[in-house]
């Protein structure tokens, strides 16, 4: 198999006459991105010959960028793991990772991460590249996470991180009964100094915005149901922040939540929305609620 990634384009009338170098900037390839590909195996091929950016383009041209070759870290090693795949294209693919999971290993749990299947189900499927995750989840939060199967796939997407055009939904079930349907919590976020992990509210912490839907809530159980929406996102965002109004989620004592219902954080990654980088179609990707939250839930209905 190749072991690069390639992309390609026609030249269109609109674009020519045009020089390489100009029409790889409008697809969004750096300069960067060109100082990789020409010191570290890539190449830039029109019309199947070689060539470097100062070549002029006319239409038809066929433009393709060979990027260099990947090495998968190190520090990582494939692992024959299930993977839930619920979206794949030649760029990227979505995990609907359960709950128990890394994302990626860590010194602690250096085996059985997301990471370690979705490099094993690269090899199965001669896909040569890494790992590249567009977001992360907490070990113990499941839901969906968007994986980038090349460098530059994974350049694009963090464009859109940045400029908050990614959106995603979760679902949490949190104690106590909320008085307001909707609400937003913009509470600073930082380090807990006393502890490694935990994070807190405090002033000098860095801006974070949380927007808050209660969707339903089990009088009896003392839970509500909360879609929530991230603005930034930082370590434990949620989790953080619901506990900060007085409702942590149900099942995480790190922040003030009970576990006699359910033994971890009841925080589901449900929805993802983003624009494909490479077709500019919308892509929305939704998952169910785990068997865990589903019982809860059922209660709730």
């Amino acid at each position: 198999m190749n072991n690069f990634f390639e992309i390609s384009w026609v030249v269109t009338e609109a674009e020519a006459p045009v020089l390489l170098r100009e029409f790889l900037k409008t697809k969004q390839i750096s300069k960067a991105a060109l100082t990789d590909i020409k010191f570290h195996g890539g190449a830039l091929f029109v019309n199947e010959k070689e060539v470097t950016v100062r070549t002029s383009l006319s239409k038809g041209d066929i433009v393709k960028v060979h990027f260099p070759p990947e090495k998968q870290s190190e520090s990582m090693e494939a692992e024959n793991i299930t993977l839930d795949i619920v979206y794949e294209d030649e760029h990227f693919l979505a995990v609907n990772k359960p709950p128990a999971m890394h994302t990626i290993p860590s010194l602690y749990q250096p085996k059985g991460s997301l990471a370690a299947g979705v490099l094993f189900y690269y090899q199965q499927h001669a896909i040569p590249g890494t790992f590249h995750a567009v977001n992360r989840l907490d070990k113990d939060t499941s839901g969906i996470v968007l994986v980038a199967k090349h460098r530059f796939a994974h350049s694009l997407m963090s464009k859109q991180q940045r400029e908050k055009t990614i959106q995603r939904e979760y679902i949490a079930f949190v104690h106590g009964k909320l008085k307001q349907n909707f609400g937003t919590i913009t509470s600073p976020i930082g380090r807990n100094p006393d502890s490694i992990i935990e994070r807190m509210v405090r002033e000098d912490g860095q801006p974070s915005i949380t927007h808050f839907e209660k969707i339903n809530d089990l009088s009896d159980l003392d839970i509500s149901v909360v879609r929530l929406k991230l603005e930034t996102g930082r370590t434990h965002q949620i989790r953080v922040h619901m506990a900060s109004i007085g409702h942590p989620l149900i099942g995480d004592d790190l922040y003030g939540g009970s576990r006699d219902i359910i033994k971890r954080q009841a925080l589901h990654s449900e929805t993802a929305r983003f624009i494909h980088p490479f077709s500019d179609e919308e892509v929305i990707i939704k998952v169910d609620l785990p068997e865990d939250m589903k019982k809860i839930a059922n209660r709730i209905n």
